[in-house]
This record gives structure tokens, C-alpha cells and sequence, in this order.
């Protein structure tokens, strides 16, 4: 038989073909021989009715793939650790777990305990411009020759010199606070020093109580120990108009702004240091903040930070009694009671309206003694 091509059509020589073969020389099984890829593709349907499989092609087999939960790396992730309903949402059905789970779940927010010394700081520097402010306002005042007042020395002691720089020393240093603050704690700034003004009024009974007991405190420190006859601010009082003033000063714009600086601001700033040392010193956990994420101080730091609170208290309002001793006490003592009534309660306003009941109540005395601040040589 000749391999060579034929000219005339151009096709190879066709091959006989044998029994048993096709046209391409394979071999035909008999009708009666299984076929092996049906063979394969029973076993193949047996074992997926047993059990899932991976099949990569119709003749292979993978064993089925045992249970697999998944488990977070708590220790190479410790803010996982911190979020429960983080760690935990892989235990949802994949149906009911978020798409784009990623971006659904909440951030890691570090806890600050706010006020905090820093914040101090950066109120004084707030009521420094505050004071230059009001400084700028005398000084107008001064060359304007306002209610006749042309000296530094009358002005200290003209009542709306001195009444109104107070004023816009406070505006300005709160008006700054409710500007810079709400940036840096991202919550409002009454919610920032706890005013919570509701819970004051719900206690108004108690509040006004702890003021009377103040007041009476007020009337035994004249008799044990009275202050100076001619002090500062009785020189104030007699002047023309001044103790109705300073009767509306003392239970409004008084009360609210030293309540802020002192039970707002330096009160919580101070419990929250004594904490932080304690815990960098023995190496105590840290105590979380509360559900209003506001701190939690223990009662060693807060019994050391009205202490610590009250000396100043008393020493700014010093200079108005002659800096004697009876008045000085008696401070401490009304400054501790505001600080207890502002920890007790964790609200600003129950020491503002506590503040201003008893100043209400040594006016609304004086106004009586007086006969309307008519007679005040009888102080």
C-alpha cells in the first residue's frame, strides 16, 4: 500500500477499516459494555445525594468540607475585643447580615473624660481676653466720662463700672465657650458640663432646703465669727441704686457664671486628675464613662477636688469682705455644699439654682432689715 498523496483529487488513500474500529482507527465498544462516562456520572450523582461536594470535573471527587465558624483575631484586633456587637456579627445568617457590612459597623471611639485640665486652660485663656475686653469697655467708659466717672480709682468703685465689665467679661469668655468647646467634646456645650437642667428642677424642694441650710449657716458665722464693719462691698451697697443692682446681679448673671467656671469646668476637671493619677500610680483600670458618656469619679476624687475646688472659690470673693477670717470659713462651707449638690445630682443647674437661692435669701434679708435697702446703716 503507497503512503504517497494522489494528484488527481488531492486526498490521502483511504485507509480499510477493521473490525471493531471506526473510520479513525478507535476502538467501538459493544453494545453491551458500559459506558465510563456514564458510569462516572452515576457515582458522581450518588455522592452528591450523600453529602456536598466540590467537583472540579465529572470524573474527579473532593471530600465534603467540614464545618467552618468563623472566629475574629481578638488578639491581634483588641478594639474588637472592646465591641461586642462587633465581634459578634459574624454569628448572624449571612441573610441577615448588612451589605457592605464593613462599612455599617461603628467606629472605635476613644473615651475622654471631659472637662479635663486641658479644657481649664483653655477657659482661663478664654477670660484672659475676656478681661481685656472688658478692660477696652472701662477704658471707653473712662473718656466718655460715663455717670461722671472719669478715674480708674472712681471706677473701681462705681457700681455699673464695676457691675458692667463683670458682664462683658462673662459674655465674652461664654459666648467663646459655646463657640470652641462644641467643636472639640462633638456634643453641645451644656451637655459638655452636665447641666442637665431637669433634674435640678425635679429636685427644686431639696435644692432650695440645701440653700436655707447655707443661709442659716450664713447668720451663725456673723454671730461666732462677723466680718470687718466697713468692708468693700458694704461701701458698694451704699452707694446710690447699687444694692438693687447687685440684688439682680447676684441671682442672675452671678450665679450662672461662677457655677460654670467653678462647678463646670474646674469642679469635674480636677476629680478626673485625681482618678488619672490614681490610676497611672497603682495601675487600676481605667473607669468607664456612664451612659450620658459623662466620667465617673471615685469618691476620693471628688471629696479631694471640692476641696481643692472651694479654696478659690472663697479667695476670689476675699477682697469684697476685707479678706477676714469668719467670711472666708463661711465660703468654704457654702462652696462645699455646691459642690455636693453638683456631684450628688450630675447636673450644673441643681448648684446655679442652689447658688442663686441663697443669694437670693442674704438679700431678701438685707431688703428686709433695711426697709428696701432704705436704711443702710443698719447692715
Amino acid at each position: 500500500m503507497s503512503n504517497s498523496i494522489d494528484p488527481e483529487n488531492d486526498l490521502p488513500p483511504q485507509r480499510p477499516v477493521e473490525p471493531g474500529e471506526d473510520h479513525d482507527g478507535h476502538p467501538v465498544p459493544d453494545a453491551d459494555s458500559p459506558n465510563p462516562l456514564e458510569e462516572a456520572f452515576r457515582e458522581e450523582t450518588k455522592r452528591e445525594q450523600t453529602g456536598p461536594v466540590i467537583s472540579l470535573s465529572p470524573l474527579s471527587y473532593v471530600a465534603p468540607l467540614p464545618d467552618f465558624e468563623f472566629q475574629p483575631d481578638l488578639d491581634a484586633r483588641p478594639d474588637l475585643a472592646a465591641q461586642p456587637d462587633i465581634a459578634l456579627q459574624t454569628d448572624l445568617p449571612i441573610e441577615d447580615q448588612p451589605m457592605f457590612q464593613s462599612w455599617t459597623q461603628p467606629e472605635f471611639r476613644r473615651e475622654v473624660r471631659i472637662p479635663h485640665m486641658g479644657h481649664v486652660a483653655i477657659l482661663a485663656v478664654f477670660a484672659f481676653f475676656g478681661l481685656m475686653g472688658a478692660t477696652l469697655a472701662v477704658r471707653w467708659g473712662l473718656k466718655a466720662h460715663l455717670y461722671g466717672v472719669t478715674t480708674m480709682q472712681q471706677a473701681i468703685t462705681d457700681i455699673h463700672f464695676t457691675l458692667g465689665s463683670e458682664v462683658i467679661l462673662y459674655l465674652l469668655t461664654f459666648a467663646a465657650c459655646l463657640i470652641f468647646f462644641p467643636m472639640i467634646w462633638q456634643k453641645g456645650f451644656f451637655a459638655g458640663i452636665q447641666w442637665n437642667g431637669a433634674t435640678a428642677l425635679h429636685l427644686r424642694q431639696r435644692l432650695f432646703i440645701t440653700a436655707a441650710i447655707c443661709f442659716a449657716l450664713a447668720l451663725i458665722n456673723g454671730l461666732l465669727l462677723p466680718g470687718p464693719s466697713d468692708a468693700p462691698i458694704d461701701k458698694i451697697f451704699r452707694a446710690p441704686g447699687a444694692a438693687w443692682l447687685l440684688f439682680a446681679f447676684g441671682v442672675t448673671f452671678a450665679p450662672f457664671f461662677e457655677e460654670m467656671v467653678f462647678r463646670g469646668f474646674l469642679l469635674p476637671a480636677l476629680c478626673t486628675a485625681c482618678d488619672w493619677i490614681h490610676e497611672k500610680t497603682s495601675g487600676v483600670p481605667v473607669r468607664p464613662l456612664d451612659e450620658t458618656d459623662q466620667p465617673r469619679w471615685s469618691i476620693p476624687a471628688m471629696v479631694i477636688g471640692s476641696i481643692l475646688t472651694s479654696v478659690p472659690f472663697a479667695g476670689m470673693h476675699a477682697a469684697q469682705t476685707g479678706y477676714s477670717l469668719g467670711p472666708f470659713i463661711l465660703l468654704i462651707g457654702v462652696s462645699l455644699a455646691l459642690c455636693w449638690a453638683r456631684l450628688s445630682t450630675r447636673s450644673l443647674a441643681a448648684s446655679v439654682m442652689v447658688h442663686a437661692s441663697y443669694n437670693f435669701l442674704l438679700f431678701f434679708l438685707m431688703a428686709i432689715g433695711t426697709e428696701g435697702f432704705k436704711h443702710l446703716d443698719k447692715m
